[in-house]
Formats: structure tokens, sequence, C-alpha cells
């Protein structure tokens, strides 16, 4: 059964304002499962960064779970894997279910580690999201994520947007609007994670033209997922006039166009009274001027010149 199960609604989760429409989502991964491997090139190369993360991490993770199915970062046979479709289910004997990242139906304090490759930027409710993650994880348990951020495609939505005001006069959302890394650290925080650190990445992929640019986000099942988009205009129309403004704007000597993947990482602890709690004010046993072998002053008070 594909259809993801969707346990009753905490109290604690924020109630999401609706940019992508969910299920065009599940569609969309899902068509794309059976050719994936053809376009799985940026989330294979997460897939390894991931796991270099986590083997920098002195630990062992008994009850873990991928959050998103395509390029799952564990790959051991006890690891859950969960997705909004089955499709990418190619070894029954792996444990596998289909799930809404928005409504995780999982126990509290269950797991060790939540890991989720490029997986949680189509998410309505973020914040929700990482609430939920937060509550099935055990004290001291580990959620280390990849997100596409705000920048991602940044010249197809330039492209687009001029296209659209060249034809049309006005312009509306045909990208969706990811998370900014300046957001990342507070939406960790919020959902109450301790010892919280974001970092990104920039990847830059070349194409002929953006029509294969745009083949290949439908290859990974990364097309638009959102709720409102202006319909106004012929695709055909569209597309092409855009392809020509991204050509002119963002082709390099060698005639191929670059293509902007921004990626975001999230690494954040369910807390624990194990884990180091930062000094309280005050509380420091040397000075910072110590350390910097210089003069501590007074605010306000001004250094004398040296005679």
């Amino acid at each position: 059964m594909d259809k993801p199960d969707k346990p009753m609604h905490s109290s604690a989760v924020s109630q999401p304002i609706h940019i992508f429409d969910r299920q065009r989502v599940r569609r969309q991964r899902k068509r794309a499962a059976a050719n994936f491997h053809h376009h799985d090139f940026l989330f294979r190369e997460i897939k390894n960064r991931l796991t270099e993360r986590l083997l920098d991490i002195d630990r062992t993770f008994e009850v873990t779970l991928n959050l998103g199915a395509r390029c799952p970062v564990l790959s051991d046979r006890t690891a859950i894997t969960a997705d909004l479709t089955t499709a990418y289910c190619d070894d029954h004997a792996i444990p596998y279910i289909a799930i809404d990242e928005e409504f995780l139906p999982i126990a509290a304090g269950s797991l060790d580690l939540v890991v989720s490759n490029l997986c949680l930027h189509w998410t309505n409710d973020l914040p929700g999201a990482l609430l939920q993650i937060r509550q099935a994880l055990r004290p001291d348990g580990l959620f280390l994520a990849a997100f596409l951020g705000g920048d991602t495609l940044i010249e197809l939505r330039s492209s687009l947007m001029e296209a659209e005001m060249e034809i049309a006069g006005g312009a509306g959302p045909r990208v969706a609007p990811f998370a900014d890394i300046r957001d990342a650290g507070g939406l960790l925080q919020r959902a109450g994670f301790a010892l919280p650190v974001t970092d990104q990445d920039t990847i830059t992929v070349t194409y002929d033209n953006a029509f294969k640019l745009m083949a290949d986000l439908r290859g990974m099942g990364e097309s638009n997922a959102l709720i409102e988009t202006p319909r106004a205009i012929p695709h055909r129309m569209l597309f092409t006039r855009a392809a020509e403004i991204y050509h002119e704007r963002f082709s390099g000597e060698d005639e191929r166009i670059s293509a902007t993947f921004q990626i975001i990482y999230l690494h954040g602890w369910a807390p624990a009274d194990t884990q180091p709690k930062p000094l309280k004010p005050g509380s420091a046993q040397g000075k910072l001027a110590d350390a910097l072998n210089s003069l501590e002053m007074s605010a306000g008070e001004k250094a004398k010149p040296e005679i």
C-alpha cells in the first residue's frame, strides 16, 4: 500500500502555510523512480558527503532511520528507510515504510539516528518536521540532514522571471522558495536540538541548455510542486524564451550553461544531561586579554599612546 499513514496531529506542531502540493511531490517522486539512476548524481554526491560526516563521529547508532529513499545514506540492513512513496524500495528485505515527512508516525524517543538526504526542502512546515524528528530521537540521538537551499537554481529562477515579465508584463513564482542558510541554525534551535551546527556547499553543474537541466530535474523528481503557479502563458512559449535568456546570461566560453545547487547541512542532537553545557556568564577562570597578551580596559576608556 503506497498511501502514507497519518497519525494524530500533535498540538506542538505548528500549522503550516501550504506552499507545496504534497500529492504532486509524491507523484513526481514516484514517476521518476524507474529512471532515477540516470539522474541521481546530486543525490549520490550528497550521500557521500553525509557519510563522511557520520564517519567523523565516534559513536555507534543502533536504531536508525533514512528519511528519504533516493540514495539513502544508511546502508545497514537494520536501518529503516522511509519516503512518501514505496517506488524506491527495490529490496524487500530492507525495512521500508511509506510516510509523510510532515506527519511522522514514529514513537517518541525511539531512534538513535535520523539521516535525511535532499528530502526535507519540500515540506510545508519545516520547523514542525524538525520538531517531530527531535521528539522521535532518544536523548543524545543525532539528526543529520542535507536539503536544497535558497540559492538553488537561481539562474533558472531569474531566466523564467525575465521571460515572463517580457511576455506578460508580470511574473509569478515558478521555482520553489527554499530555506536560507541564515535561518537554518534558528530552525534547529526552535525545534529543541542541542549543539546545533549548520553549514553549506555550493555545487555548480553545467548543461548543454536549459531543457537538459529541466529534464534532469524531472528525472530527479524535483520539478516544480508549488500550489500557486501562473498558467496564463503557454509553457512552450515561456520555456523557449527562458532558455534563450538562460543561455545569453549564464553560458560560459564553452557555450554550456551553469546551474547552481546550494546544499544546506543540519547537524543537531536531542538534548541529554551528559552533553557539554555552555559556561554561565562571568564564570570564566581566565581573561581574554591575558590570552591575547593585550591590555584590558573598561568600556569607554581610551588607550594611552605609548611614548
